[in-house]
C-alpha cells in the first residue's frame, strides 16, 4: 500500500521534486528506520520532514530551544516559531518533541562569541552552534530518541566516496548553506540527511503550498538566532563594556570618535558617523583596521582603498571535513565570507595549526574572527578562523 502510495504521488512531481524525494525513498521507503529532523518553524525544515515522510520514514520532529535570557520581549520569535512547528507536524501526522539547548548553547557558542567581540574581532556564531548544537547536541539527543540519523532543512549536500563521507555545496547555488557546516566532521555527516540539497527554493516553497502547510509563505529568518531583528549594538551593549576612542586615517589625522570597537567590523560603511568630504571626492568611508591597543578605530575612504583588499589570508582553529588537512599544492577556491563566490587560491602553507592562502585576485574586506572555507569544485573541504 505504501508503495502504491509512494508512485501515485511522485509522478505528479516537478524533477526537481522528484529527484530530491526519489533519492531519500530509494531502498528505504519500506524500511521504517526512525529520523529527527531539527525543525525551526520555518518552510524549509517543514519540507525536509515533509520529504522523508512522503519516502516512508519514521519521521520525529525536534524543536530546540537554544535561547531563553530574553525569550518574552518583541524581538524573540520562539513561541510563534514553537506554534508554526506544531502545526505542521500535526499536518504530517509526525510526533513532535521539544528540547531545551539553552545552557548548552550558551557554554559552547555565545560565550565564544562574546570573547570574539571583546577582542576585536567579527565572530560566525552560526559556524560554530552547527558542530556544536546541531550536530552535536541534537545529535546525542536524537539517539536517545532511537535515531540512527537526524536531518535538517540545511541546503547541502553528503555524498559517500569509498570509506568517507564528502560535504557537496547545494544544487541552488543562492542557497548553499555548506559554508555554515565546513567544521562537520566524519562522525556528524556519516549520520546527516539534507533532503533540501538537491531543490531549489522555488520548488520547496512549492512543496510546501501544494501540502498545505501553514508556513509555505513564511519569511526566511536572517541574522543571528539570538539576537534577530533587534539593533545589534542595543543588544552587544547589555553583554560587553565598551569604551569611546578615536578614529584616525591610516596617516594619523583624526577624523572622529568611535563609540567602541566592537560594534564595527572590517569594510563598514553605514553607520561610521563620517560624511565623505575629506578626500575632495566625496567618496565613503569604511573600516579598514582596530588598534586593540590604543582603542582606534582607522578608518579609509574609497571602497578600493589598499587597506581593504588582501592578497594573501591565514586561518586558525581549523577543521577538516576528511579528518586530514588537504595537500598544499593543489589549486582551490575559498570563501571569506558567506554572500561571496569561491575565490580561486592557491596553499602557500598548512599544518595542524594554521593554513595560509594566496588569492589569485586581492579580496575585499577579509574579516578576523570570521570563516575562511575552503572548496575543491563542488567539494566543501572544511577551513578555520580568519586571523
Amino acid at each position: 500500500m505504501l508503495r502504491a502510495v509512494y508512485f501515485l504521488w511522485i509522478s505528479s512531481r516537478t524533477s526537481n521534486e522528484r529527484a530530491a524525494v526519489n533519492w531519500f525513498a530509494s531502498g528505504s521507503y519500506l524500511v521504517s528506520e526512525r529520523i529527527v529532523v531539527g525543525m525551526s518553524g520555518g518552510v524549509d525544515s517543514a519540507v525536509a520532514a515533509l520529504i522523508l515522510k512522503r519516502a516512508g520514514y519514521d519521521v520525529v520532529g525536534l524543536f530546540m530551544k537554544n535561547w531563553e535570557d530574553d525569550d518574552d520581549d518583541e524581538y524573540c520569535s520562539t513561541r510563534e516559531d514553537l506554534v508554526d512547528v506544531a502545526a505542521v507536524a500535526d499536518i504530517l501526522g509526525i510526533e513532535l518533541e521539544v528540547v531545551n539547548f539553552a545552557a548548552e548553547y550558551k557554554d559552547r557558542v555565545f560565550s565564544e562569541f562574546l570573547r570574539e567581540y571583546a577582542a576585536g574581532r567579527t565572530p560566525n556564531p552560526d559556524v560554530l552552534c552547527n558542530a556544536e548544537i546541531k550536530f552535536k547536541a541534537f545529535l546525542y539527543h536524537a539517539v536517545s530518541l532511537g535515531a540512527e540519523r537526524i536531518a535538517t532543512g540545511h541546503y547541502a549536500r553528503v555524498q559517500k566516496m569509498d570509506d568517507r563521507f564528502e560535504l557537496l555545496k547545494a544544487c541552488d547555488a543562492t542557497k548553499d548553506q555548506s559554508y555554515f557546516l565546513h567544521r562537520l566532521n566524519q562522525a556528524q555527516l556519516s549520520r546527516v540527511l539534507f533532503p533540501l540539497g538537491e531543490l531549489n527554493k522555488v520548488d520547496v516553497r512549492s512543496m510546501a503550498k501544494e501540502a498545505l502547510l501553514p508556513v509555505h509563505a513564511k519569511k526566511d529568518s536572517t541574522g543571528i538566532c539570538f539576537i534577530g531583528e533587534r539593533p545589534f549594538r542595543e543588544f552587544l551593549n547589555r553583554y560587553l563594556a565598551h569604551q569611546p576612542g578615536h578614529m584616525r586615517t591610516p596617516e594619523g589625522d583624526v577624523v572622529g570618535e568611535h563609540i567602541g570597537l566592537m560594534f564595527y567590523t572590517i569594510g563598514q560603511r553605514k553607520g561610521i558617523g563620517l560624511g565623505g568630504t575629506r578626500d575632495g571626492d566625496g567618496n565613503p568611508w569604511y573600516v579598514a583596521a582596530k588598534e586593540m591597543a590604543k582603542n582606534e578605530l582607522i578608518v579609509v575612504q574609497g571602497h578600493d582603498h589598499p587597506m581593504l583588499l588582501s592578497e594573501r589570508v591565514v586561518a586558525q582553529d581549523l577543521a577538516w571535513v576528511a579528518g586530514t588537512p588537504p595537500a598544499a599544492a593543489s589549486r582551490y577556491a575559498a570563501k571569506t565570507r558567506y554572500r561571496q563566490g569561491g575565490a580561486p587560491c592557491s596553499v602557500t602553507a598548512i599544518d595542524a595549526s594554521v593554513c595560509a592562502l594566496a588569492f589569485e585576485r586581492p579580496q575585499w574586506a577579509v574579516t578576523p574572527g570570521q570563516s575562511m572555507v575552503l572548496y575543491s569544485g563542488d567539494v566543501c573541504l572544511g577551513g578555520g578562523v580568519i586571523q
